[in-house]
């Protein structure tokens, strides 16, 4: 990966890890499905007037508005409304670093070396250490219904993944070049009714008048916060990434979001990182280093 494309995978992780400690304090104003509602209807509006529709079909906007908005979201926000802990769920929706380059192999033929399988293992490690570290009482204390729907977040996010690389790799055997920024734009038309729905369905609609009309500056922040620097800009980058290089080299490169995350943590709601969670920290990083860096072989002398 090029140097310029790094910098910048390296600047969206960042503002995803910030993501999840804006979600924990928007949903302090704002019920979890109509922030997501909201967070789209910011993304579409006003965007959608000074960016033309991508060079793809309506199939592929469609299925990645619906597997990133709808599905992506819906799970994680509700699950972290009912009881699921900001930064273990930063954790869990990493698995979408393993699921999509396997997804990849599966669907796309793209090939995973024994290298990258090796540094995913090692990651994996580090990412299973953070997790038991950032829990002291254990899992059982998570609702059952907020940790299956945290699970389906990366479900989901790996399903995206493989659908704007598909969008991409049949924009250019066209001789078109997919523009994944209006991808994003264009794709958040499909999530603010269905949210709408959802919200109507899980709560009242008195709760949701209230909400609207007494938004104070944090919700307000969180909404702008997860429209234009967690879509627009984070997975715009994201899919050009994706659209640029092979899924085993990008996907991983989320799994430094959780480091983040923690440290977002630690100094806006003054939680700490422990040995045990830097232990993991470095263990990730090493596992990324592993899986990313190329090795060169030596030339044997004559």
């Amino acid at each position: 990966m090029k140097r310029k494309d790094m910098l910048l995978a390296l600047l969206v992780v960042i503002v995803w890890g910030a993501n999840f400690t804006v979600i924990k304090l928007g949903l302090g104003g704002v019920p979890s499905m109509l922030l997501v509602a909201i967070r789209y209807l910011l993304v579409f509006f006003p965007a959608v007037f000074f960016i033309k529709k991508p060079a793809t079909s309506w199939k592929y906007i469609i299925a990645y508005g619906f597997t990133v908005g709808v599905g992506q979201f819906s799970c994680l926000f509700y699950a972290m409304e009912i009881g699921m802990p900001a930064g273990l769920a930063s954790i869990i929706v990493q698995l979408q670093g393993f699921i999509s380059p396997f997804l990849s192999a599966l669907l796309l033929k793209e090939k995973l070396s024994s290298k990258q399988l090796i540094g995913f293992a090692i990651a994996a490690l580090g990412l299973v250490i953070i997790g038991i570290a950032s829990t002291n009482q254990g899992l059982s204390t998570i609702p059952t219904g907020a940790f299956l729907l945290t699970i389906g977040a990366p479900l989901f996010w790996s399903v995206s993944n493989i659908i704007s690389k598909s969008a991409s790799s049949e924009a250019a055997k066209r001789g078109e070049k997919l523009d994944m920024l209006a991808l994003v734009v264009w794709s958040s038309l499909i999530p603010p009714l269905p949210m709408l729905g959802l919200s109507l369905l899980v709560d009242t609609p008195q709760l949701i008048l209230k909400a609207l009309t007494n938004l104070n500056f944090m919700s307000v922040f969180a909404a702008f916060y997860l429209a234009y620097a967690s879509t627009i800009f984070g997975y715009g980058v994201w899919n050009h990434l994706i659209s640029k290089y092979p899924m085993a080299k990008v996907s991983p490169i989320s799994l430094l979001v959780p480091i983040f995350g923690l440290l977002v943590s630690q100094i806006v709601l003054s939680e700490h990182l422990s040995m045990v969670q830097w232990l993991g920290v470095a263990v990730i990083l090493t596992g990324l280093i592993f899986s990313n860096l190329p090795f060169k072989k030596s030339n044997p002398s004559l």
